[in-house]
């Protein structure tokens, strides 16, 4: 009977696993499982965390946000995103601080088309919060300026637009395997200043990040996982301009079989979010 019973016990155990269909599970960067909480509390003790989206992943725009909400419980966070531009700080400044509602926002600002339901909830955290929340991006004129003449095409800007990008000259090294794969991706359409047009954004964000460091506070960043995976990207820069402990990456990557993590992952972030790749887009 207890055999029986241990049988039937196990029947009914074995079937919960074998319908259980996570929709994501963490790694770290050797590959190992773990946790959220591991993940949490390990991040809380840096200086900066790169969030590396998939931009239209559901998945990961809601870790962003729980990590978001999470880590403002644990340290003195500062919020930055690719995703808000430079010269776009004083409106995001002011609807911050109410002085403008949503609507004046949408329209002064130039928001991703995904904003409502992807950036938004993350703004309005900080805002209910009292957060700083840091828009890092080049503006994206000067980023078309730099991919059809090069980085010489921005020393005719003003002093004032200046303030919008990285201080020139940038620190640039073609020979970064993200960078040379950029070309080899786009073939035909690929150019060398399509990589400074990539390099002036990585080193624009780095360098608003490091701008707004302040002692014993967190800043969590989020951006394309192009522009942090393999520790290039605005990790580079954030290098460059002096960073040397307390950076960390998280990454978003899908999978068919998400309980392990393809080899071609392993290394890619100190945490690798693989989400199942049937997951809805958010567009």
């Amino acid at each position: 009977m207890k055999l029986f019973l241990f049988v039937l016990f196990m029947s009914f155990f074995g079937v919960g696993l074998a319908q259980d269909k996570p929709a994501y599970t963490i790694y770290n960067k050797e590959g190992e499982r773990v946790d959220y909480t591991s993940m949490l509390n390990k991040l809380s003790t840096g200086q900066i965390v790169l969030f590396g989206e998939l931009h239209n992943n559901a998945i990961a725009h809601w870790l962003e946000f729980e990590l978001a909400k999470d880590l403002s419980a644990k340290s003195q966070l500062i919020l930055g995103a690719e995703m808000l531009e430079a010269d776009n700080q004083d409106e995001l400044n002011d609807y911050l601080k109410d002085k403008i509602d949503q609507q004046a926002f949408d329209s002064t600002a130039r928001l991703w088309s995904n904003y409502d339901t992807d950036y938004a909830p993350l703004v309005n955290y900080a805002k209910d919060h009292k957060l700083s929340f840091i828009a890092t991006n080049i503006p994206r004129r000067y980023a078309s300026m730099v991919h059809k003449g090069g980085f010489e095409s921005l020393n005719k800007l003003s002093k004032k637009e200046k303030k919008w990008i990285a201080p020139l000259p940038i620190p640039f090294d073609a020979e970064l395997p993200r960078y040379k794969n950029i070309l080899e991706m786009m073939g035909d359409h690929g150019s060398p200043e399509l990589v400074k047009a990539q390099a002036i954004k990585d080193a624009t964000m780095a360098h608003f990040i490091m701008a707004n460091l302040k002692k014993k506070s967190l800043l969590l960043h989020f951006n394309g996982r192009y522009h942090s995976d393999y520790y290039e990207g605005v990790g580079w820069y954030l290098r460059q301009y002096g960073i040397e402990d307390g950076l960390y990456t998280v990454t978003t990557v899908e999978q068919e079989d998400i309980l392990q993590l393809e080899k071609d992952h392993i290394g890619v972030a100190d945490y690798i979010i693989c989400v199942d790749i049937d997951m809805t887009k958010t567009y």
